[in-house]
């Protein structure tokens, strides 16, 4: 059984369903955060599946596919904490503002999500409130509640196809208007194997760097986020071979960037 530090239930959730977020291995030793927003396909019952169909409730619109496995993975190389969300992006996209049309999106890639459409104010701000808030207390929490400041990673996976497109990039680095990080990593990563790409398959133009402009931009900490094609992390084999690329790849990049946060 992983280390969990800190629960947060919420109201949306029945008691069996919660808690929204949830952080593991909370005392973990190294100078580091990892975060996965979309870890999760997980729909509370009272939203009645949002109208989805099989297909749709399982596909990459509503989770990122094969990241909290490697996430959990790289949290035991790294001995970091890791903070993830437990309910499906399509009922809260924990990597957007509240203010954003997409937090609840009423199409996602292909798929629409009928229990979207026409959502209230009071329905949204539930969701904020028992989705959103959770998740963003236990994250900043957990980041305050560090002895030396963190670098902070955010862990995603992204489709082979998109829209028809297909996509080569197998690792992306993604940054916003501190790339500290993001450059040593774009570096460390050149000899790993794999098609790296900066700012692919999305940037910040894309709206995708909310939790590291909300949580280590404004603290000061250096931050970088990570997209791995779905397609190298679908099986637990898959997993295993790409946490061994990263975790050395990440540890080169903590160890370069120690104690370059402010505390808030």
């Amino acid at each position: 059984m992983l280390p969990m530090l800190h629960e947060t239930e919420s109201s949306l959730l029945q008691p069996t369903e919660a808690p929204a977020a949830r952080v593991l291995n909370a005392q973990g030793r190294a100078p580091a955060v990892l975060v996965c927003e979309h870890a999760s396909r997980f729909i509370p019952a009272a939203l009645n599946g949002l109208g989805l169909d099989e297909d749709a409730a399982r596909s990459h619109a509503a989770w990122d596919i094969g990241a909290l496995e490697l996430s959990v993975e790289l949290m035991g190389a790294l001995d970091a904490p890791l903070v993830h969300s437990r309910v499906s992006r399509l009922v809260y996209d924990c990597n957007r503002p509240p203010e954003r049309e997409d937090a609840m999106p009423q199409l996602s890639e292909v798929f629409s999500v009928p229990g979207n459409a026409n959502l209230t104010a009071a329905q949204r701000d539930q969701r904020v409130h028992d989705v959103y808030e959770p998740f963003r207390q236990l994250l900043s929490s957990t980041l305050d509640a560090r002895s030396e400041p963190p670098v902070v990673v955010t862990i995603h996976s992204f489709t082979p196809v998109y829209k028809g497109q297909r996509r080569t990039v197998e690792l992306g680095i993604l940054h916003d208007e501190d790339n500290r990080a993001a450059q040593i990593m774009l570096q460390q990563a050149q000899g790993s194997g794999l098609r790296v790409a900066l700012n692919e398959p999305y940037s910040a133009t894309d709206g995708v760097t909310h939790t590291l402009r909300e949580h280590a931009i404004k603290r000061g900490l250096p931050n970088v986020m990570i997209e791995v094609r779905n397609d190298l992390i679908d099986t637990p084999k898959g997993v295993n071979r790409m946490a061994g690329l990263l975790a050395p790849i990440l540890k080169s990049v903590i160890t370069a960037l120690p104690g370059t946060g402010v505390k808030s």
